[in-house]
């Protein structure tokens, strides 16, 4: 008898046990393959300097008609031999957005990123431009008739980390004034509520603390953790920016997001990705607390 209550105390503390271990120990799935299964492309309006593409309407790359869900003609997004590994080809040659068919919460995403050579219009005299878009929701083509209504991990030339909220998308930051006049992340900083189209001087951008992008023609590594309306942007190992509370605009005002889909874009650079993954958290990774 005594041996049974040994054996079910055993089983009782194995089972309460077992989500600690998932926490710490999920399985990465991941998010490439050669036929990009997990995805839908949805491509924008044509900049009228593309070729290859007589019948499409064609606008500035923004105002317009965009191609639509799954209509990527000139492969904008397409899987590539590179090094004997297989990556993600992003063109850049029209605005576009490579979209999770599946919705995420609590999450930690991981990937590698690199910039690659081919620039075009309308950012052909521009940083080098491209976006990690995440609590994705809502139609396709909500901002400049492509991306979904979003936060925004930035991807730019010198910028790797900042944030933007999409056609809605809010988010609460501890930020101070920078030398620039931009509001610049800053644990000790106040809180303060950045987006597009909230009113208030550059209140459109949260600026990343420091510089953590590497070289030009190097992978960068960026991370991307989301626990309950919280967010980190991680470029490199170093977290750049924290983001305390999601929100997105609905017809009665703001509400919190916690979930969504994730997109990757395409903004008129050539970019490549490789070693997509994503695990689901119940808890932070010990490497945040």
């Amino acid at each position: 008898m005594r041996n049974l209550k040994y054996v079910i105390l055993f089983v009782a503390i194995e089972f309460l046990m077992t989500p600690i271990l998932n926490a710490q120990e999920a399985e990465w799935t991941p998010l490439l393959d050669d036929e990009l299964s997990r995805w839908d492309v949805f491509i924008g309006v044509p900049h009228h300097t593309v070729k290859g593409l007589d019948e499409a309407p064609k606008g500035d790359g923004m105002e317009g008609t965009p191609l639509g869900l799954n209509k990527d003609p000139l492969q904008v997004f397409s899987m590539h031999q590179v090094d004997g590994e297989e990556v993600l080809h992003v063109s850049g040659e029209i605005y576009g957005g490579l979209t999770s068919k599946e919705i995420y919460e609590n999450y930690h995403l991981k990937l590698e990123f690199k910039w690659g050579e081919k620039k075009w219009e309308p950012r052909l005299n521009d940083k080098r431009d491209n976006g990690l878009l995440y609590h994705c929701n809502g139609e396709h083509g909500a901002f400049w008739n492509v991306w979904m209504e979003s936060q925004e991990f930035q991807i730019q030339e010198g910028d790797m980390g900042d944030y933007f909220g999409l056609a809605g998308g809010v988010n609460t930051i501890r930020t101070r004034m920078n030398e620039t006049g931009f509001y610049e992340y800053d644990p000790s900083g106040s809180p303060t509520r950045l987006g597009i189209g909230l009113e208030g001087k550059n209140m459109y951008r949260g600026v990343r603390r420091g510089n953590s992008e590497r070289p030009y023609g190097q992978w960068n590594t960026l991370e991307l953790v989301c626990f309950n309306g919280q967010s980190f942007h991680i470029v490199n190992g170093t977290v750049v920016m924290i983001l305390d509370k999601a929100e997105r605009r609905t017809e009665v005002g703001y509400e919190i997001v916690t979930r969504g889909k994730i997109q990757l874009q395409s903004e008129a650079a050539e970019a490549y990705y490789r070693n997509i993954e994503i695990r689901k958290i119940t808890e932070l990774p010990k490497f945040l607390k």
